[in-house]
């Protein structure tokens, strides 16, 4: 499958810019996620930097007959339904891990306006990595990946680091619009949910 999916890479003229990061551990953010074709650039940009990816999957998609692809591919099961949710999980599996490369599109879907969910941030904050934002610009075949960002736990200073590099590398993506109007709204939740767990 990694070898169709490099050849597939190839075939469409895709190109990635910049290198892999040098550090162990980190969450790869992925935008803007328009197409199902999204995911065969990004596997063979990342082979061809070297990057083994992994991702996160519905732990009910890790039995037979899918069980050893998910596993190959770099699926990490989780249990949705256990006490804490995915994002401790997935903090756990990190301070476990030697290295990882945890792929993560905020948008959720491609018919997402282009707002982010914030589960990324929790992860990366929660087990101290950096977030490693990556683009795909389809209408001129080139993606890469930027500058590891550390983030401060300033939910709205932070994201708008994010939206000034995808502004910088693609300007004009209305998705951009989308994600930078949704900052605000979802710090007011996160504040919100912060005060209602002190008291």
């Amino acid at each position: 499958m990694w070898r169709l999916l490099g050849w597939l890479y190839r075939a469409k003229g895709w190109r990635i810019e910049g290198g892999a990061p040098q550090i162990r551990k980190y969450v790869v953010v992925g935008a803007p996620h328009t197409s199902n074709w999204d995911f065969v650039f990004f596997a063979g940009g990342v082979s061809e930097l070297g990057i083994r990816p992994s991702f996160i999957g519905k732990h009910t998609l890790f039995r037979w007959p899918l069980r050893r692809f998910m596993y190959d591919m770099g699926g990490m099961p989780i249990d949705r339904s256990k006490p804490g949710g995915y994002v401790r999980s997935v903090i756990r599996a990190f301070d476990q891990a030697q290295e990882m490369a945890l792929v993560i599109a905020p948008e959720g879907t491609r018919s997402s306006s282009g707002r982010w969910r914030s589960g990324f941030y929790h992860i990366a904050c929660g087990a101290g990595v950096p977030v490693v934002p990556s683009w795909f610009d389809k209408t001129r075949k080139v993606g890469g990946l930027g500058e590891p960002i550390m983030l401060t736990g300033d939910y709205q200073a932070d994201m708008a680091r994010l939206v000034a590099f995808y502004r910088s590398v693609m300007p004009g993506c209305p998705r951009w619009d989308a994600m930078e109007a949704g900052i605000a709204q979802e710090a007011a939740r996160m504040a919100s949910h912060a005060g209602s767990r002190s008291t």
